[in-house]
């Protein structure tokens, strides 16, 4: 599992996201957010409270939170978000 050093919320709903590996990159949650169990991220200020979890996922609660493995996967250009929901 990539457990992420450092994530930092930035504008219009997206996350800079680095690992211990020296892969830094951002992804954009926009389309996301609002939606299901993403709703309470419309909140500005909820949004900003993101962390990485005690499991080394990124996280804003015990009931949000993001694979910090799918993060790796998308900023490292593996993983395609559109693959996933096919």
């Amino acid at each position: 599992m990539k457990h992420p050093s450092k994530v930092i919320p930035l504008p219009g709903y997206k996350l800079k996201i680095s690992f211990p590996d020296g892969v830094v990159g951002v992804i954009d949650l926009s389309d996301s957010v609002g939606r299901g169990v993403f709703a309470p991220l419309l909140d500005e200020a909820y949004f900003n409270s993101v962390h990485i979890g005690d499991y080394g996922q990124i996280a804003w609660s015990d009931e949000i939170e993001i694979c910090s493995d799918a993060a790796y996967l998308e900023i490292t250009g593996k993983y395609s978000p559109q693959l996933a929901h096919a």
